[in-house]
């Protein structure tokens, strides 16, 4: 890896926080801190300027709050890659700042190593998420619609699907479309890519077949 080729930027209202940040990434020698933002809009601001590669981006701040400054910037420089470093795990804040487009989600608990791996993942667009961000993903997904999910990345029609559910063809059809927009996609592909990525399908895995299981016989989706 080039010397100082990830050009990072890191928003956070707390002073202590961006400086132990700064201290901390100028000991690799391929991350280079080109500037900080102590709030959404002036990470806004300074994004336009600086184009970094990678943002560190907190989510609770004044003036404009991490998840606007994410779609804020996303829309306006969709090649930087945000990879929000917070203290909250909670399952809106995470569906926000990925849907806004934030690659990765961890926690200010996260070892110190794994945010490096993770801001160097990001750089090469893959994303991280923290333990508790994967299950809030899930839980806004829900079982019934993780196993459409299973079945649609596995390349089965919604008919073939409510088949091996059990359930009415209008029931996937309301399924697969309640997926599309908890995962901000509009094609079944860009759901399954996001599901993959994110590890919420198993695409190697056999499906499994509910016919005949009792308690499909009266779903409550």
């Amino acid at each position: 890896m080039d010397t100082n080729n990830i050009r990072v930027l890191i928003v956070d209202d707390q002073a202590v926080v961006r400086s132990g940040l700064s201290a901390f990434l100028a000991v690799f020698e391929d991350l280079n801190l080109v500037g900080e933002a102590a709030n959404g809009l002036e990470a806004v601001q300074r994004c336009d300027e600086l184009l970094p590669d990678v943002i560190i981006m907190d989510l609770m701040m004044p003036a404009m709050d991490g998840v606007e400054a994410t779609r804020e910037i996303h829309a306006r420089h969709p090649e930087v890659h945000i990879l929000v470093l917070t203290s909250f795990p909670e399952e809106d804040l995470v569906q926000k700042a990925m849907q806004a487009g934030a690659i990765s989600y961890l926690l200010k608990n996260t070892a110190a190593a794994d945010l490096i791996a993770a801001v160097r993942d990001a750089y090469d667009g893959r994303p991280t998420l923290a333990p508790e961000a994967t299950q809030a993903l899930i839980r806004a997904v829900s079982l019934p619609k993780l196993e459409v999910l299973e079945l649609v990345a596995h390349g089965l029609s919604n008919l073939e699907i409510a088949e091996r559910l059990v359930v009415s063809r209008s029931t996937v059809k309301f399924h697969v479309s309640s997926i599309l927009a908890k995962l901000s996609v509009s094609t079944r592909t860009e759901a399954v890519t996001v599901a993959l990525q994110y590890n919420l399908v198993h695409k190697n895995k056999a499906p499994v077949d509910y016919r005949g299981a009792h308690w499909r016989q009266t779903p409550h989706f």
